[in-house]
């Protein structure tokens, strides 16, 4: 059989990118996984574990909140109403705009999060600390990347109206 007719084999670069699609799978699910143990263990439903998620970087204000979610408006107060109730969030008046509300997490959210997703975080660090400064800043550059690229697909996806059977 010549060359021409032989079926295409995978090459070197297909087979790792191939891999690397799999592992990012396998990863996604994992984290999920244990997404769902920890706000179990916590009492949590996944939307509320997300919302400490985003309030980990710093206060919001409930639309960036409602938009970080998914959530409609009057869900996202439901939601904010629950977790200051259990004393993981609180509201507070922004220091910029006095009218503007936002949600912070307290110590108490603060602290029985890193409770579940501390020993992780500690246990992945001697990971990091075996690679290269020039491997840690190309991860976090690929990170950053595929983040937005799924953010994009993301707000594309929402858009588009729901598949009705």
């Amino acid at each position: 059989m010549s060359a021409a007719r032989q079926p295409s084999r995978p090459t070197d670069r297909e087979q790792l990118t191939e891999a690397l699609g799999h592992a990012m799978q396998q990863y996604q699910r994992s984290v999920q996984a244990f997404d769902d143990t920890v706000g179990r263990r916590l009492g949590l439903g996944p939307t509320d574990l997300r919302c400490l998620d985003w309030l980990v970087d710093g206060p919001k204000s409930a639309g960036q909140l409602s938009t970080a979610t998914g959530l409609r408006p009057a869900a996202t107060t439901a939601l904010i109403d629950r977790l200051v109730k259990r004393g993981l969030v609180r509201r507070t008046r922004s220091d910029r705009d006095r009218r503007t509300v936002l949600v912070e997490i307290t110590e108490l959210g603060q602290a029985q999060t890193w409770e579940a997703y501390g020993p992780l975080v500690r246990a992945g660090q001697p990971m990091l600390d075996e690679l290269s400064t020039e491997q840690l800043a190309f991860m976090a550059d690929y990170l950053r990347r595929i983040t937005t690229l799924t953010d994009e697909h993301r707000t594309l996806l929402a858009r588009q109206a729901p598949d009705r059977p």
